[in-house]
């Protein structure tokens, strides 16, 4: 079975499973929390190289300040707790998204993670962190704008390469597979120029619920696709 090297996941619905069960949704993100790291174990099992998480997007500020804190609590204390297991078991931690604004503290444990698991191999996680597609965007045409503006970089050598070198995710090849849990069939501004030619998967089950067979589930229909990338025959993914 043709395993994909690089899956990206929303991960959707904490919430409705709180809600589902009546509990706070506080309880919904932790259990969402313990859901990645059963999927981040699960992933160099199943074959796969890089695994990248929408974990919080540029848009989540504007929901209610108490959840805000409550995820920035929890994203301290998934570093902080998590962090010694996925450096002993060969994970890489990239961080993707815009980190001007973000508080001291949690700019310190984001460099922290990727400083001391920066010779890993066996995984590399990357994690999306105020992240939004068209701001990623925005940022790295701002830079090559700069480059020119500069005289370091001519116009006329802005290549689709060249741009995607420019964003978050340079040195990362484009994910293959994209999983979005909850039952919502969109993106929601998430990898828009990676993923320009992923397969997606859209599954009916809360995130916290997401198992390792939901995973295997995904990766079988990723199997079963034909990947055409514009042309008449199937061909390779090209990175």
């Amino acid at each position: 079975m043709a395993t994909p090297a690089h899956v990206a996941i929303i991960m959707d619905g904490n919430g409705r499973w709180a809600k589902a069960r009546g509990v706070p949704r506080l309880a919904g993100h932790r259990a969402g929390v313990e859901a990645l790291r059963n999927v981040v174990r699960a992933a160099p099992e199943l074959g796969v190289a890089y695994l990248t998480v929408y974990a919080f997007s540029s848009e989540n500020w504007s929901r209610p300040k108490s959840e805000v804190s409550d995820l920035m609590g929890l994203l301290r204390i998934f570093i902080r707790r998590d962090l010694a297991e996925l450096h002993q078991s060969g994970v890489r931690v990239r961080i993707i998204g815009d980190r001007e604004g973000l508080e001291p503290d949690i700019r310190s444990l984001l460099e922290e993670a990727e400083t001391l698991t920066f010779a890993n191999r066996r995984l590399t996680l990357v994690i999306a962190f105020n992240y939004g597609g068209r701001d990623e965007i925005a940022r790295a045409a701002r830079r090559l704008a700069e480059a020119v503006s500069r005289g370091d970089l001519d116009a006329g050598a802005i290549t689709p390469d060249r741009f995607a070198a420019a964003l978050d995710t340079a040195g990362i090849p484009d994910p293959e597979l994209v999983i979005r849990t909850s039952g919502e069939l969109r993106l929601s501004n998430f990898l828009l120029w990676q993923a320009a030619y992923s397969e997606l998967v859209f599954l009916p089950c809360y995130w916290p619920d997401f198992s390792r067979e939901h995973f295997v589930d995904a990766l079988a229909a990723f199997a079963g696709r034909e990947r055409r990338f514009g042309g008449l025959a199937p061909r390779e993914a090209v990175s």
